[in-house]
């Protein structure tokens, strides 16, 4: 079990993102970093860890690695997603990344590749993706143990939205069962 949160503004703009609703850097909710302190307060002693994606966490990396750091004070582990590469942050001269990599216990780095696409690996969703174990918080067989899957969403106009990552048959399949 993990809280999530969600990030508002990416410049990077990955052809196929499935979240193009995080781009806008004037969208979303303004949540202040006080808001989301006491919400990991309120549900650290229930899950394992934090994981923070977006848009493009290190768009504000000041706030981001402030909230990071305190995850792991309260003994969540942090997983961080970024469209960026590990390459180009460990020589950003931003005092902030260098903080938010420092409190990262697991960096899934990369941008989005439509035609890349990774069925296999969990978490990722195109093969260029990588993992960058920071900390010996997690290793690559817990993470690789994790099974790929959907997440199905009724919305309110009654659409249907599906995430994940997986295989291409079994998703149609399961959509068969909806029609």
């Amino acid at each position: 079990m993990r809280m999530a949160v969600w990030t508002q503004g990416c410049s990077r703009h990955c052809k196929g993102c499935f979240a193009k609703d995080t781009w806008d850097s004037n969208g979303g909710t303004e949540v202040s970093l006080m808001e989301l302190f006491q919400q990991v307060l309120n549900v650290c002693c229930k899950i394992d860890g934090l994981t923070i994606l977006g848009g493009e966490p290190f768009e504000q990396s000041e706030e981001v690695a402030q909230l990071a750091k305190f995850a792991q004070q309260q003994g969540l582990g942090v997983i961080t997603f970024t469209g960026l590469i590990y390459e180009q942050l460990m020589v950003d001269g931003n005092p902030y990344v260098k903080m938010l990599l420092q409190h990262t216990d697991l960096l899934i780095d990369g941008e989005f590749q439509i035609d890349n696409p990774e069925t296999q690996r969990p978490l990722v969703g195109s093969s260029n993706q990588r993992f960058h174990y920071l900390s010996g918080r997690y290793c690559p067989e817990q993470i690789l143990a994790y099974k790929n899957r959907f997440e199905f969403r009724v919305l309110s106009d009654g659409s249907l939205s599906v995430n994940g990552m997986g295989d291409l048959a079994t998703l149609k399949n399961i959509l068969k069962e909806f029609s």
